[in-house]
């Protein structure tokens, strides 16, 4: 018996129960992988910008590479729920606009809810997406379509006051109807506020260990982009350095003449190779 895709309901169910295991994918086979992995959530982030696109941040990814990537996703995704990350101005401009960019991440793309960054200025947004039957998740704390606003990637809610707000756009957030809120970069004790006062998931990346699960990027965790990595990340293992010495092989083996060696090469039959040789010896090949 196939088994059941979990929905946002489930994963809001699941506060106070268990841990939840989050991990972004950004095409098919990443997709097989992390839900063979069991992810509970899987995230098509619009950091496909730097991982996928070699972009310096979010800010260049569009809807139309939000939605290509998680159509694809999609297609391997049978256990997880699918959240497609809304990528800058899809929803910033209004909320028509952002109901009906949402929309396309369910109807095109296979998506079963949506992602985005913010705090009480979009609960109109979020409330009409919700009404509109579009499960939401939040995203407080570092938001990287933020950074030109933040003058970069740094952590949030370091200061008494920030922290507060931190708190108080969470509440809101939650009372609006987000089934669960990602929080980005911010200190381990704002995190555990937030997640024992709020009645949603609290989903960590960098927010230390009180948090109701946690998220970090595939690429980060098989240590497929080499260069700094936030402190935040721990990699579990490193297949770019196998990865690049089995293509480096390839090359050398390709420039070497032993590549197609006998083994990778497909040969006419007998009977079919003679007939072949004498129709071109007359040149009716």
């Amino acid at each position: 018996m196939p088994q059941k895709q979990l929905t946002a309901p489930d994963i809001l169910a699941a506060k106070g129960a268990r841990k939840l295991a989050v991990l972004t994918a950004y095409d098919y086979p990443t997709g097989l992988l992390a839900d063979a992995a069991g992810a509970d959530v899987i995230l098509v982030g619009d950091s496909l910008g730097n991982v996928c696109l070699g972009l310096p941040d979010t800010l260049g990814v569009t809807m139309a590479d939000m939605l290509h990537h998680t159509k694809a996703t999609s297609r391997a995704v049978k256990s997880a729920l699918l959240v497609g990350d809304m990528p800058f101005l899809s929803y910033q401009t209004g909320i028509e606009t952002a109901v009906a960019n949402a929309g396309r991440f369910l109807q095109e793309a296979g998506a079963r809810a949506v992602k985005l960054e913010g705090g009480a200025e979009f609960i109109p947004h979020i409330k009409a997406m919700l009404a509109a039957g579009i499960p939401v998740m939040g995203h407080l704390g570092l938001t990287p379509q933020q950074i030109a606003r933040l003058g970069g990637f740094k952590a949030q809610g370091k200061t008494a006051r920030a922290a507060r707000k931190l708190v108080a756009d969470a509440k809101a957030l939650a009372e609006a109807g987000c089934f669960a809120l990602v929080l980005e970069a911010v200190p381990a004790e704002v995190a555990a506020r937030i997640t024992r006062e709020i009645d949603i998931p609290t989903i960590g990346i960098g927010a230390g260990p009180d948090c109701d699960g946690q998220v970090l990027v595939f690429h980060d965790i098989v240590g497929l982009c080499p260069g700094l990595r936030p402190s935040f990340v721990k990699q579990y293992v490193d297949l770019w350095t196998p990865a690049r010495e089995a293509l480096s092989a390839y090359c050398a083996e390709v420039r070497g003449g032993r590549f197609p060696a006998e083994a990778q090469t497909r040969r006419m039959a007998a009977d079919e190779l003679a007939e072949f040789q004498a129709a071109s010896e007359y040149g009716d090949a």
